[in-house]
């Protein structure tokens, strides 16, 4: 199926509405999930870093053939069954919890479950959306559900954390699987969408060394998918480190700890907002090189001073650093999306997601073992050394010569680039 075609009035808008529900309810589990493990279990820091891991580590597991998984099924059907999956998950921890059974064993089987639902969601919606906007509303529309997203990480850990704080922090995660819920159904109510079936279907393995060697070999997707490595390897190291350090290093309580996360959803939304105002001007591959730029500055602002200094120091810091990742994933994912072959498209998107979202979990598992030995702020502070690599890697690639992404020459969706690797 063609970019945008056949889509009806409406049906973008029940989509968004979809995710933007489970957003709020993630957002909320986000903070609720790792309060449960500290506050209920007093999980030590490598449990928490393992449960950063284990949110993420499907990434690494079925990443690859997610996108011919995705392929081969009715992308409605897919993102339903996802959210059904996660839900009866997330329910089972407060179910745990009141016959006095919940274990730190448990949240990490809830995270892995969590974890392998997300890998064929967040594929399987990538895809949808080309097949329900035109190409020349993809950038609009993937700022717009980045700005809403932002929107939900400034308003679902602040309602966590109140949460969390009036109810205790295992009822709290029962708003993630209600939001789960409520984004089956809408998404129940789209259009089923499936491509025409092949005659005969290549091998699992040839179809996922394609998609690898599409975009390993592509002058700009390469780069830019390394970039995002080194982005979420930090982020992962976050995931685990940020409940640590604010609680037992800042001694916030757990209202302020959802709103000091939640300020990440000011830079996100900001950044939203401006990246097509930002692109227009600077062009994209500017663009790129100046958002990485400001997201080193603001991971090394975040582990500085002490207390109301060292929260407006985090606060700041992840502004900025939030800003700059979310106009790094607005613009690539619009390129991937629009520069992509479409009957490649959710292998395009599996492999960039496999290796740059497979970088979360190694980080977080890394940055837990790290903080146990050397505390957080440490921890913090050598994680913000290696953000360094994500504008190097741009620096030394083609992206460094361009005003645009586009200007290389390889914009054509039909165009399969045959350039050396790396």
């Amino acid at each position: 199926m063609s970019v945008g075609q056949g889509a009806r009035p409406g049906v973008f808008w029940r989509w968004w509405a979809a995710g933007t529900t489970s957003s709020v309810g993630s957002a909320v589990g986000a903070v609720a999930l790792p309060l449960t493990a500290l506050t209920v279990l007093d999980a030590s820091p490598f449990e928490m870093g393992l449960i950063a891991a284990a949110s993420y580590v499907a990434w690494l597991v079925i990443g690859l053939p997610a996108g011919v998984i995705v392929q081969r099924l009715p992308l409605r059907g897919a993102q339903v069954g996802a959210d059904l999956a996660r839900a009866l998950a997330v329910v089972s921890i407060p179910l745990a919890w009141w016959w006095d059974l919940l274990t730190v064993a448990q949240l990490v089987i809830v995270a892995l479950v969590v974890s392998f639902a997300n890998v064929l969601f967040d594929v399987a919606n990538a895809t949808f959306l080309p097949a329900i906007v035109s190409r020349e509303q993809l950038h609009a529309r993937n700022s717009l559900t980045s700005a809403t997203h932002a929107g939900t990480q400034l308003s679902g850990p602040s309602l966590g954390g109140l949460a969390v704080q009036a109810l205790g922090a295992v009822p709290a995660v029962l708003v993630d699987a209600a939001s789960y819920l409520v984004s089956a159904a809408l998404l129940w109510s789209l259009p089923a969408r499936r491509g025409d079936a092949p005659d005969h279907r290549p091998p699992v393995r040839t179809m996922i060394g394609e998609g690898w060697r599409y975009v390993t070999r592509h002058p700009i997707m390469g780069p830019t998918m390394w970039t995002a490595t080194a982005v979420n390897f930090v982020c992962g190291a976050q995931l685990a480190v940020y409940p640590l350090y604010l609680v037992r290093e800042l001694h916030a309580p757990a209202a302020l700890v959802g709103v000091l996360l939640a300020v990440e959803g000011i830079g996100s939304l900001v950044g939203a907002t401006l990246t097509p105002w930002i692109t227009k001007r600077w062009g994209t591959a500017r663009s790129l090189v100046v958002a990485c730029l400001i997201g080193v500055g603001g991971a090394f602002l975040v582990p500085i001073g002490a207390g109301w200094p060292a929260y407006l120091a985090f606060a700041a810091g992840n502004v900025f650093f939030a800003g700059g990742v979310v106009v790094l994933s607005v613009t690539t994912r619009t390129y991937r999306q629009t520069a992509s072959p479409p009957d490649l498209l959710s292998r395009v998107m599996a492999t960039v997601r496999f290796v740059s979202w497979g970088a979360i979990p190694v980080g977080g598992v890394v940055a837990g073992a790290l903080a146990g030995l050397a505390g957080a702020r440490p921890t913090l502070l050598v994680f913000a050394a290696a953000t360094v690599l994500a504008p190097l890697a741009l620096l030394l690639s083609p992206v460094r010569g361009l005003r645009d992404l586009a200007d290389l020459g390889v914009d054509d969706p039909t165009e399969r680039p045959t350039v050396p690797v790396g």
